[in-house]
């Protein structure tokens, strides 16, 4: 588990509204509309179903529309991006914010090309999705022009670009998720740590982006995003703490890891969560 830096753990989320939305969700099954990328389709579909929600992956421009109208929530991920696929992500983003459908972009690899921060830059102005999930290298990239990534992996921590996440929430209107040694979430006028976590979690493709449509999930049963982000990331990284105590290395963590999410109870919530809401005005 990672230490709060002072020592010890603060809960100041409750437990029992974490354990709320993974019953709801269970009990739902929400349909969550993935536009992702070919490396992490399999694993992301696996993580929803795990959890108790149901994935669709469709990209077509021509079902947009249609898929949204059946949909609970929207993910657009760039991961594997391509001109087409812009056009369906701005047709799907467009319909689904003229629903009310929640809205989740994971800019990954943001700032190691031109084409991939500008494509970011343009859904986020013209879908403006409700949360922006990512690590700190890709937020950074969407509020400044220093390269920061290294393919998709970041080369910046979480703690020094909580300023420049707080920039983008602000801009947009949404919240931002850093994903890192230390989860930030990140709104406006709100700011809380995740200490959860297993030092396997980052050598494993697809768990970025589990934890972008895991945060799509909980959007889908708790109207207030910045509580789904910090469920989303608590249950992540307790799911990773119960997969690392039976795992040796990151081939069996990945199955350990599926098992957690789906049979995760409310004992482990209790056992191992550790979130810190920072008390100072923003």
């Amino acid at each position: 588990m990672k230490k709060h830096p002072e020592g010890g753990y603060k809960h100041s989320l409750s437990t029992a509204k974490l354990w709320r939305d993974i019953l709801k969700i269970r009990s739902e099954a929400p349909l969550i509309h993935n536009i992702t990328n070919y490396v992490v389709m399999n694993s992301t579909a696996n993580a929803l179903l795990a959890l108790g929600a149901s994935p669709v992956m469709a990209h077509a421009l021509e079902e947009m529309d249609e898929m949204i109208d059946l949909v609970r929530a929207l993910v657009i991920n760039i991961g594997t991006l391509s001109t087409p696929w812009i056009s369906a992500m701005l047709k799907a983003g467009i319909r689904a914010k003229g629903k009310g459908i929640p809205i989740v972009l994971d800019p990954v690899g943001s700032g190691a090309t031109s084409f991939r921060t500008t494509s970011a830059l343009q859904i986020l102005r013209e879908v403006k999705p409700d949360i922006v999930r990512g690590n700190a290298s890709e937020i950074l990239s969407l509020v400044s022009s220093e390269k920061g990534t290294k393919g998709v992996d970041s080369t910046h921590k979480t703690e020094e670009t909580v300023d420049k996440a707080r920039l983008l929430a602000t801009h947009y209107n949404c919240v931002v998720s850093m994903s890192g040694a230390t989860d930030v979430i990140v709104s406006a006028d709100r700011t809380v740590r995740v200490f959860n976590g297993h030092p396997i979690m980052p050598r494993i493709t697809g768990l970025g982006c589990s934890a972008t449509t895991l945060t799509a999930a909980f959007a889908t049963v708790n109207p207030d995003p910045v509580e789904a982000a910090v469920h989303a990331m608590a249950l992540m990284g307790i799911a990773g703490e119960l997969a690392g105590e039976k795992s040796p290395g990151p081939g069996s963590f990945q199955v350990q890891f599926l098992d957690a999410l789906h049979a995760i109870g409310e004992n482990d919530m209790r056992r191992l969560r550790a979130a810190e809401e920072d008390p100072r005005k923003v």
